[in-house]
């Protein structure tokens, strides 16, 4: 098997797209984490930055410390998606690139 530098410079540039495009899609997808059976809802995209609160009206009658803690519990649901979100789309980025014999990524 020849090893073609040209042939893998040129397929490491692509991968090297393919992942800006890739990591651009995430950075500006939205999740939507959730707490207390979906009573409050918080939507971040993949900055991490929150877009917006939503919080069920029956809850503002509640004890401030719950509502508090089921909006920080949305919003660690929320970090949690955009995280995993951010795996799956680059989860195979790698796959059919001819890396050099002996390496392994």
């Amino acid at each position: 098997m020849d090893f073609d530098m040209n042939n893998l410079l040129q397929q490491a540039q692509a991968m090297q797209e393919k992942m800006k495009k890739a990591q651009e899609d995430a950075a500006n997808a939205e999740v939507t984490g959730e707490a207390g059976a979906g009573m409050v809802k918080v939507v971040m995209n993949g900055r991490h930055d929150v877009k917006s609160v939503a919080i069920d009206d029956s809850l503002m009658s509640e004890d401030k410390d719950m509502l508090e803690d089921l909006l920080a519990a949305a919003v660690n649901d929320a970090v949690r998606r955009v995280e995993r979100q951010q795996q799956e789309s680059m989860k195979g980025m790698a796959d059919g690139f001819p890396f050099p014999p002996g390496f392994n990524p």
